[in-house]
């Protein structure tokens, strides 16, 4: 198994969106690029921990790629808005690519360079590129938070 982290925005929907990608075996939301010890939910919305909502995502790598993982990322929410996702804003809805090594860091890179060429976005990709931190897994109730309450994310971004 490999992993990948990924923010962008809110990280319930993030989450469910990985979560039925085929090759994924398992979702974790939590914070990560801060630099506080086991932050909890209500620091992290202060917006002073630098940490960012993200997903920690195991996968397969002979199922699915971490370019297939890169899609599914802008698939789920628009890397042009800075420090904000939908009515969320803040630092920690950032958009961001928390990299576990060398290839993950080429492939986002490449990744981000392609879709700014595409012309999907009129702004630029603001999505940073970062070493992977240590993550911290958010609080229960925020885990598979849709799949809890039978409910669905609304659209993509």
């Amino acid at each position: 198994m490999a992993k990948a982290t990924f923010a962008a925005g809110c990280f319930w929907g993030v989450e469910e969106a990985f979560g039925e990608v085929e090759g994924v075996t398992k979702t974790t939301v939590g914070y990560t690029g801060g630099t506080l010890a086991n932050p909890t939910y209500e620091q992290v919305c202060t917006d002073t921990t630098g940490h960012a909502e993200a997903v920690e995502i195991e996968f397969d790598p002979a199922k699915v790629s971490y370019e297939k993982l890169l899609d599914t990322l802008w698939a789920v929410h628009d890397p042009t808005q800075l420090n904000r996702q939908g009515p969320d804003f803040g630092t920690q809805y950032r958009s961001a690519i928390f990299v576990h090594d060398a290839a993950q860091e080429k492939a986002a890179r490449a990744a981000i360079e392609a879709l700014q060429k595409s012309g999907k976005f009129r702004r630029p990709v603001v999505t940073q590129v970062v070493p992977a931190a240590t993550f911290w897994p958010a609080e229960d109730y925020h885990q598979q938070y849709f799949a809890k309450r039978g409910k669905r994310r609304h659209g993509l971004f």
